[in-house]
């Protein structure tokens, strides 16, 4: 079966192809046409027609090429078009995603959608209470969007029953089976009807997704647009040999020019070093792993979405699913172990036929790990030995740089919770106290203010007044800057040999 997914010539969109051509309804036409989406990608050109007819489909496009509507406006056609109602607990659709934050994506590219058609939607994941979710399903939701695991919580206590299901829906199938969630897709499967139709998507269709071919889909049409390593056109890859005590430098320049910028680390622990450091170094910047709570987590997405954090410090849990507008700099701080790793990381940038800039910085010790790579992941980079200051960094991230001043502690700022060890006071939050920067990253970056509130553990009355309006200046030359040129080398908190991954 693998066989089937051997590479295809890259399909070409004729310029006036549209949705309708295609047999997208009038109505999401419109709907479509509402959030400025008027012309087909080539995934979505090359699967509707299928889809749209009923028949099982396999669509693999690389990431940021559009899959999401190739598999959302199938399920809402096919619902609009059912005479069937929604039950309490009884779900019409089903879509599974491997990571809440791609749920969370899916979901609010279908809502608009399904309002305009009269159709409930809700998500499923787990970091979450369940109270909630029992609730929407009990108002019974069409389309369900959902996680594995939380969603067979459901299922077990019977909550949700799949008995209804018209379609259902794998994203990032392939990642799935590299998570571990195989078992748990199975058993869902199993519970959804057999005549019912399923669309499988990904990045890349192997024998890990094979197992779910085989057993639950029938005479599924291939559709591969492009390779799962094919180059995107309009992005470019940088790899800058830096020495150890210049990487974090080398960094903050590239993160304080203007644009957003997401930058990658292997571990969690290396993720939340480097966002504080970053913070420390006057970048506003936000972390994303699995170490923080599903509420932290939406709000540090949220403040990088809307500006307020121009960066976003990442385990690969960011790699797949995760889209912002204009991200025009992926930084792999770490480089990944493996090359599929690398390819997914890079996605998050020239997305949708955007442009975008792919900088991976290489220590000594690691060029031949790099060199191995990029080969496997088809990519050619331009590979530059620098230090701070080089002219290349301005050119990688063009424009003025600028910096937020985290706000002076002053005498009469109280102790930040948590340091008055031996004091005799406890450290739990005192009724009616606000939460500090660590617990609550997305809320304390307002406009203009940057990340300084992370410096100010005040309370309060005693907290300083020049707290509130903390300093921002800027330099064409971060690199010779004292801020810049001083600063130590960051640790990714990875240890030699170690394959350890944060999520």
């Amino acid at each position: 079966m693998v066989a089937a997914y051997d590479e295809v010539a890259p399909m070409v969109v004729p310029d006036d192809l549209t949705f309708a051509d295609l047999g997208v309804p009038a109505p999401l036409v419109t709907a479509l046409s509402a959030t400025g989406v008027s012309r087909p990608f080539p995934i979505q050109a090359a699967t509707l027609p299928d889809s749209l007819a009923g028949k099982d489909v396999l669509g693999r496009g690389r990431t940021g090429s559009g899959k999401t509507y190739a598999f959302v406006l199938p399920v809402l056609a096919r619902l609009a078009a059912s005479r069937a109602k929604s039950r309490p607990n009884h779900p019409r659709a089903l879509i599974l995603a491997p990571t809440r934050e791609l749920a969370t994506q899916i979901q609010a590219s279908i809502t608009p959608l399904a309002d305009a058609l009269g159709l409930r939607t809700m998500t499923i994941f787990g970091g979450v209470g369940h109270g909630p979710q029992i609730t929407g399903l009990r108002k019974g939701a069409d389309i369900v969007v959902a996680c594995p695991g939380r969603l067979e919580d459901h299922l077990q206590a019977g909550h949700a029953k799949l008995d209804a299901v018209e379609i259902t829906v794998l994203d990032e199938a392939d990642h799935m089976a590299d998570l571990g969630f195989l078992p748990a897709v199975r058993r869902i499967l199993e519970a959804t009807p057999a005549g019912a139709q399923r669309l499988l998507f990904s990045a890349t269709l192997d024998a890990g997704v094979d197992v779910l071919v085989q057993r639950f889909m029938t005479d599924p049409v291939t559709h591969s647009v492009d390779s799962a390593q094919s180059p995107v056109a309009k992005m470019t890859h940088h790899v800058l040999h830096v020495q150890a005590d210049t990487r974090l430098p080398v960094l903050v320049d590239l993160t304080a020019a203007p644009g957003r910028s997401l930058v990658f680390t292997r571990t969690k622990y290396g993720a939340k070093a480097l966002t504080k450091k970053l913070i420390a170094q006057g970048v506003p910047a936000v972390e994303l792993h699995g170490n923080l709570s599903q509420g932290a987590r939406t709000r540090n997405l949220e403040a990088f979405g809307n500006g307020m954090a121009k960066t976003l410090v990442a385990t690969d849990i960011a790699a797949r699913g995760i889209h912002v507008d204009d991200v025009a700099l992926v930084i792999h701080a770490d480089p990944p172990i493996e090359h599929k790793a690398y390819l997914h990381r890079s996605g998050r940038t020239a997305r949708a036929g955007a442009e975008g800039t792919v900088v991976t910085l290489m220590t000594d010790d690691q060029v031949r790990d790099v060199r191995d790579l990029t080969r496997k992941a088809g990519i050619a980079p331009t590979v530059t030995k620098l230090s701070t200051g080089d002219p290349l960094l301005s050119e990688l991230a063009p424009g003025e740089r600028t910096f937020v001043e985290p706000p002076a502690r002053t005498e009469s700022a109280p102790t930040p919770r948590g340091t008055g060890r031996g004091t005799g006071r406890s450290n739990r939050r005192r009724r009616g106290a606000q939460p500090s920067a660590e617990q609550r990253p997305g809320d304390q970056l307002p406009t203009g203010q940057g990340p300084g509130n992370r410096r100010s553990g005040g309370r309060g009355r005693g907290r300083a007044k020049a707290a509130s309006t903390p300093k921002t200046y800027s330099t064409s030359t971060p690199g010779a800057s004292t801020r810049t040129a001083g600063a130590a080398a960051f640790s990714a908190g990875t240890r030699a040999g170690s394959t350890r991954r944060g999520r």
